[in-house]
């Protein structure tokens, strides 16, 4: 197979593609050279869903099938290779003529008024008819909800749209073809590296983890791409040139999610989906936190290991990963290394990440009986947006006394940092009223956190102290308030 040519499946017909720089993008790309303009570009930053499709890929050693949703809008056109895309025209082209179901709901329950934004939601509610149908439920209105949290209507005209993601199952089903997908997708497979350049630039897309390590301690300046969920911005709206791109996306034992003895080990390719999906199974208090991060076609494309990289002092994943306890480890063709989450972050984006060194997993302890754990989210929006507050609270309690104690912020410090004084505080005393007030003192002392446009230094430093309280209230030995339960969807079927 050429190495330096791009292949993929668009709409159930294979295309090549070259002649084109390693970061356009899937929207441009689809309107400019496919005359494809179903899908809009609205925000250009994986924020309204206006672009999105569905991707379709090989999982597990190609014995699977996942379909996804992502934006296109932030997908450079080389990841997509060996995988199959979907957009809106795809619908009518594959119902005969006919309006898909979704179309006709939609019709129907009059979802669209302007509608810019339909083309979107469409594919993600054509994405949870394929999910449906494939699994053999129907949907009720909390994940219709759900799905189309990453599609922003500026009609104002969600309603309808809801109720036509209930009326699309009640008209004659039309599923996709997942098997025929499948053995399209099987011949397509690449088994050596995607090595391909335009002009100067080159995109590297290496099949192992060993391939990677090497390629990197080549190439220490080039660029780790994985979910593009943030690169994109870079390309999109910074307008900065990235260089050459190395692509984790294709490295298997990067995606792999295990568990050996009390460890979860998460592979740092692993979608912020799947990544949360196997957490909450042990942790079930992740829940809303998972539903809140960013939105489906986001979660689906970014993953794990990209989020912990990155480093954002107001990254969702760091505080929870630090209060439990987590672990990096680090790879490179000189061998492998392990830390504290927290010690890898060193300063405001700098991390104790040597230039030939790339995050390989996240080790993640197993649930102990005796560990109260808890994560909040304060952001303007419910849905979609960027935390202005992010906290994490683990301790363990052995007949009302306190140990093990973990507290992590993200948004009150330049990193996301640990409450060392609001820890050593509380250690080894009980988890009365006594102890908060201890803790709230010493919280105010962890932190000196900044003013933005999210939030001001006052709100943050009330909003944190709060934050703790509500973990005292959920967890003290008597009279706990129950938390706040909030359902979740996996990729495929309903999370525990």
């Amino acid at each position: 197979m050429d190495t330096r040519t791009i292949r993929f499946l668009l709409n159930g017909e294979p295309v090549e593609v070259s002649a084109v720089a390693p970061t356009t993008s899937l929207l441009t790309w689809l309107r400019t050279h496919r005359t494809l303009t179903g899908t809009k570009e609205g925000c250009g930053e994986g924020d309204c869903g206006a672009c999105t499709v569905a991707v379709g890929e090989l999982a597990e050693q190609g014995q699977a099938l996942r379909l996804n949703t992502v934006n296109a809008c932030i997908q450079f056109v080389p990841a997509l290779d060996g995988k199959a895309v979907f957009t809106v025209e795809y619908l009518r082209r594959q119902a005969g003529g006919q309006l898909h179901p979704v179309q006709q709901a939609l019709v129907a329950c009059h979802g669209s008024q302007c509608g810019f934004c339909t083309p979107g939601f469409v594919m993600s509610l054509w994405h949870l008819y394929n999910d449906c149908t494939t699994d053999g439920t129907r949907p009720d209105d909390l994940r219709i909800r759900s799905a189309l949290t990453g599609n922003l209507c500026r009609c104002t005209g969600y309603r309808p749209i809801v109720e036509a993601g209930a009326r699309m199952f009640d008209l004659p089903l039309l599923p996709l073809d997942r098997d025929r997908l499948h053995g399209q997708l099987q011949a397509l497979r690449r088994h050596d590296t995607l090595d391909y350049a335009h002009g100067a630039a080159r995109f590297i897309a290496p099949r192992s983890l060993a391939a990677l390590a090497e390629l990197r301690s080549r190439h220490p300046r080039a660029t780790l791409l994985s979910g593009c969920t943030d690169i994109g911005l870079w390309v999109n709206k910074q307008f900065r040139d990235v260089g050459d791109l190395l692509y984790l996306g294709q490295v298997e034992e990067l995606r792999e999610i295990r568990q050996h003895g009390a460890m979860l080990s998460i592979g740092a390719g692993a979608t912020l989906t799947d990544a949360f999906s196997a957490l909450t199974r042990s942790y079930p208090e992740l829940g809303e936190l998972w539903e809140r991060f960013a939105s489906p076609p986001v979660r689906n494309a970014g993953t794990l290991g990209g989020n912990v990289a990155n480093g954002s002092p107001i990254g969702d994943s760091m505080p929870a990963l630090i209060a439990l306890g987590a672990r990096v480890v680090l790879h490179s063709v000189r061998g492998s290394r392990s830390m504290p989450l927290e010690a890898l972050y060193l300063d405001y984006m700098k991390k104790d990440l040597a230039a030939d060194e790339i995050v390989a997993s996240i080790e993640v302890p197993l649930n102990d009986p005796a560990r109260r754990f808890r994560t909040y989210k304060l952001s303007k929006r419910f849905d979609s947006d960027i935390s202005a507050v992010c906290a994490a609270f683990s301790i363990r309690l052995d007949d009302a006394v306190i140990s093990a104690p973990r507290i992590a912020f993200g948004g009150l410090a330049a990193t996301p940092k640990r409450a060392a004084r609001t820890e050593a505080a509380i250690d080894g005393r009980r988890w009365d009223e006594a102890t908060l007030a201890l803790a709230l003192a010493a919280l105010d002392a962890d932190y000196a956190p900044l003013s933005d446009m999210r939030a001001s230094a006052g709100y943050r430093r009330r909003a944190a102290a709060n934050l703790l309280r509500r973990f005292h209230l959920e967890t003290r030995p008597e009279a706990a308030l129950a938390p706040r339960q909030t359902r979740v969807f996996a990729a495929f079927g309903t999370a525990p």
